[in-house]
């Protein structure tokens, strides 16, 4: 999900999945990699605080980046949507797989 040369048409494509494989509400694990950066890592808490989602992180060997793990229960694919784009737009540097 990185860099896809079509976001709309991603997006499109991820809603249609999520849709049929899975019952709603669910939860839904978000991944995303940022660069090892206090700010950064604090930036995707925020976004995703009081829904109650459980994160953890895990820095690389060189420690250069920092994986993001939410575990979050959404209503429905379009709000899964939401927040991937909402991280996209706030945390500078991110990937979202």
């Amino acid at each position: 999900m990185s860099n896809p040369s079509n976001p709309e048409e991603f997006y499109k494509k991820l809603k249609a999945q999520l849709a049929d494989t899975a019952l709603w509400p669910t939860t839904y694990l978000y991944k995303f990699i940022v660069p090892t950066e206090t700010e950064k890592v604090s930036q995707i808490e925020e976004i995703f605080d009081n829904l109650g989602a459980v994160i953890t992180t895990k820095q690389s060997k060189n420690g250069k980046y920092t994986s993001v793990s939410v575990n979050v229960r959404m209503k429905n694919p379009d709000q899964v949507i939401a927040k991937y784009k909402e991280v996209a737009a706030k945390v500078e540097g991110v990937i979202s797989l």
